[in-house]
């Protein structure tokens, strides 16, 4: 019976322990996904126009061959 006890306060400070460290870090999570969004916008409006023409591009010579 007194290696249940010792088992179970052992189990609980282990438990109660991992509470306490895993809270992780929800701001830096936060802040990197808003970077990668503003980075997708900027790079498709600077880039979109030129991927649509060479797409474009692409298609009209293969279907030029039919």
């Amino acid at each position: 019976m007194r290696l249940l006890l010792n088992l179970q306060n052992q189990f609980d400070r282990l438990l109660d322990r991992a509470r306490r460290e895993d809270r992780g870090d929800v701001p830096g999570w936060v802040l990197v996904a808003l970077m990668s969004a503003g980075i997708v916008i900027l790079l498709w409006t600077v880039a979109g126009p030129l991927l649509t023409e060479v797409f474009q591009d692409a298609i009209n010579r293969v279907t030029a061959n039919f």
